[in-house]
């Protein structure tokens, strides 16, 4: 609108100028009508405005340009700040209990004076109830079902396999036949004991016959002498012969002794042959064959030379690694929960009995011994566990078992 304004006020002093020219040498009166024409035209320029002025750009327009961008960029950082908050599962409870302890407060504020304090102690109460919440964090680690009795069963003497009586995956009692083996060499070592204390008993019934006798002899041989009957010599030979004869007897009394001895030797190795348990269990790992011939157990000297294995399954315990970064927090009776990969939805308690008195150079673990509470039916040794355990006021327990144990293998036991 403006712009065509000026357009008119132009075109009315170009006919103003087409005037005056056209005036140019007439009379004196012209020339007065022409003086009014051109101060006419002097105003109209001073009224004309500047199409140019109306077309700046408002000085708002650069520095929005940049404050845009940074808005948005704050408000991305923001809302990746809530997904981060939000999606731990305490902290909604955390955030609507401080909301409820400041609005307790604004209330409190606006109320009369008198009922003031109270809503104030109200609102710091549920203020602080969060930040004590906080105290109690969790220490997670993971580690294997172990059975703490393990039976490594070996055999006492050398022998070869006749029976195996047991397969892997039985459940054996103490003292069950496990394997027969047979020796012919200690059987007959036992037949030849046998008849050792037999001949020595009959040696034996010989020396106490001559000692009777000899016993006789000398009281004879005593009453001659008191009547002068009897030399004093012969006295004193009738009491060597009854001596010698006395210590003749015991030194038979001693060859049965050691004839027993060795029938006892001789029995107990035949007995060995057959190999029982030595304690309840599951059998874990079963080496043994019929046909073939095991060595003795002072020549076999690593595991896989054994007969079979036996893991007492009643009292099974979780051994679990923790980063030693956590140990001033942890003390036997923590309480917790863990979890089995073979049974991912079967959570189960479980609390720190022990824990072990080194560290894991290389790992820069410690290991803590496991107590469990109602498992899986299902639990094995040596399955995979993943713990968490409750470090605050609720997961301490009230049982405080020993503080230490040696280590996993200290419960191995070998037999044979």
């Amino acid at each position: 609108m403006w712009h065509q304004y000026s357009i008119t006020i132009e075109d009315g002093q170009k006919r103003v100028r087409g005037r005056g020219f056209a005036t140019v040498g007439h009379s004196v009166g012209m020339n007065t009508t022409s003086e009014h024409d051109r101060n006419l035209a002097a105003k109209l320029r001073s009224l004309s405005i500047e199409p140019a002025a109306f077309k700046t750009e408002p000085p708002e327009r650069q520095a929005r340009r940049r404050v845009m961008p940074l808005a948005m960029l704050g408000l991305a950082a923001t809302a990746s700040l809530a997904v981060v908050l939000f999606s731990r599962p305490e902290m909604p409870e955390r955030i609507e209990t401080v909301l409820a302890g400041f609005a307790g407060r604004q209330g409190a504020t606006t109320s009369t004076g008198g009922a003031k304090a109270p809503a104030e102690d109200a609102a710091s109460e549920q203020v602080r109830a969060p930040v004590a919440a906080w105290s109690t964090r969790e220490i997670t680690g993971s580690g294997y079902v172990v059975a703490p009795d393990i039976a490594i069963v070996f055999s006492k003497y050398e022998g070869r396999i006749v029976a195996v009586e047991v397969e892997a995956g039985d459940r054996v009692a103490a003292g069950q036949v496990l394997v027969r083996l047979d020796d012919a060499g200690a059987r007959f070592a036992l037949q030849g004991a046998e008849i050792v204390r037999q001949s020595a008993e009959l040696t034996l019934a010989a020396k106490n016959i001559e000692l009777a006798q000899a016993r006789s002899s000398l009281m004879r041989t005593e009453r001659l002498a008191g009547r002068d009957a009897m030399s004093a010599q012969a006295l004193e030979e009738a009491k060597t012969a009854a001596d010698r004869a006395e210590n003749a007897a015991l030194q038979a009394r001693q060859d049965v002794a050691k004839a027993e001895l060795d029938i006892d030797k001789a029995r107990e190795q035949v007995e060995a042959l057959t190999v029982r348990a030595p304690i309840s269990g599951i059998v874990t790992r079963l080496n043994a064959h019929i046909g073939d011939t095991v060595l003795s157990r002072e020549d076999s000297v690593r595991e896989n030379e054994s007969l079979l294995v036996i893991a007492d399954t009643a009292n099974m315990v979780i051994d679990a690694d923790v980063a030693e970064t956590n140990i001033a927090q942890i003390r036997p009776g923590l309480s917790g929960e863990a979890v089995l990969d073979g049974f991912p939805d079967q959570p189960f308690a479980v609390e720190v009995s022990k824990i072990a008195p080194v560290i894991s150079r290389e790992k820069g673990t410690v290991t803590l011994r496991l107590s469990l509470s109602s498992p899986p039916s299902g639990m094995r040794p040596a399955m995979a566990a993943r713990i968490r355990l409750l470090v605050g006021e609720a997961g301490v327990g009230a049982h405080h078992p020993p503080s230490s144990f040696e280590a996993p293998a200290s419960g191995l036991r070998t037999s044979g």
